[in-house]
């Protein structure tokens, strides 16, 4: 890349490499000083690092809402590496019984299908589903990766998928915050709209098509929704973010998220009448949104590109 490189050449080098075509579901993550950053497609790189080594994580921004409408095996395979690690890092709160049966989706993809001569004991040892995971949890893995006989890699990863997006904070981008009591929450962004949680229930959700207007001011998040059926009062929170820079990326991730999820086409450059988005950046999110991506032609090939699956033995 060229000394000048923007993240989008860097973000397009990658997907080539990879051969990851859905490349708009996700982005790349840098550390500064402490913590993660999303590279900014439309600025130049080594001006985003500020001295910091270029050393980048490639992940899934938006977390597609229907698996099923994933037209690339890479993408659904990449989105399922990335929520198991989700789960694994416990970013993703999940039952016992939703571990299990995404575990035994993950068996199926990596072993095939159950065999009793060959899936013998402990075959299982060494595989990682789930943080401090049990020998209970292994064992009814066993017992629900007998039930998906006849289910392709391909397939297998799709009902993964299916499965992980009932679970409460499936694609969330959550961020530490305090609510107007002083408590600890979690302010998430998601497909759906803004969300709050505390003590991993959710506390709050404000839809993307309910949501007046989002702004940020130094630590200050603020969020407006009109009134539901049953409500007369328009509904305004304003949340302490730990720092101006926190309120700065969570506003950010509101931008982007509402624009990938509800809009047609990227935003053109903010205008002072604007009504979603008031106060603080005037950042904007410009590359495919979701509604370009599914009304995107497939190209024609014999077949899709062939890619080496990762085995749990080696999952770090």
């Amino acid at each position: 890349l060229q000394k000048t490189a923007k993240g989008i050449d860097l973000m397009v080098a990658v997907a080539e490499h990879l051969n990851l075509d859905e490349k708009e579901y996700f982005g790349l993550l840098y550390d500064h000083k402490g913590e993660k950053y999303w590279l900014d497609p439309q600025k130049e790189i080594k001006k985003q690092l500020k001295g910091n080594l270029p050393h980048f994580e490639l992940a899934v921004k938006f977390y597609e809402p229907y698996p099923s409408k994933l037209k690339h095996d890479m993408t659904r395979y990449m989105m399922v590496l990335q929520v198991r690690d989700d789960i694994i890092c416990e970013r993703l709160p999940c039952s016992f019984g939703a571990q299990a049966l995404l575990g035994s989706y993950v068996v199926q993809s990596e072993f095939g299908d159950y065999d009793p001569h060959e899936h013998k004991g402990n075959y299982l040892a060494g595989l990682v589903f789930s943080p401090n995971q049990s020998h209970e949890l292994v064992e009814r893995i066993k017992e629900l990766h007998k039930e998906h006989r006849g289910l392709t890699p391909e397939e297998a990863d799709t009902q993964y998928l299916e499965a992980a997006r009932k679970l409460t904070m499936y694609g969330v981008d959550a961020h530490p915050a305090r609510d107007g009591n002083g408590d600890e929450v979690l302010v998430g962004v998601s497909y759906a709209g803004v969300l709050v949680f505390k003590d991993d229930l959710r506390q709050n959700k404000f839809p993307w098509p309910k949501v007046v207007y989002l702004s940020y001011k130094g630590r200050d998040f603020s969020v407006k929704s009109r009134p539901g059926e049953l409500e007369e009062l328009t509904t305004t929170m304003t949340f302490k973010l730990p720092t101006e820079k926190a309120a700065k990326r969570l506003y950010k991730s509101c931008v982007e998220h509402h624009t990938f999820f509800r809009l047609s086409f990227p935003d053109p450059p903010p205008s002072k009448t604007d009504s979603l988005l008031r106060m603080g950046s005037k950042h904007r999110y410009s590359d495919k949104t979701l509604f370009q991506l599914r009304n995107e032609g497939v190209p024609i090939q014999s077949a899709q590109p062939r890619f080496q699956r990762v085995s749990s033995k080696n999952w770090s």
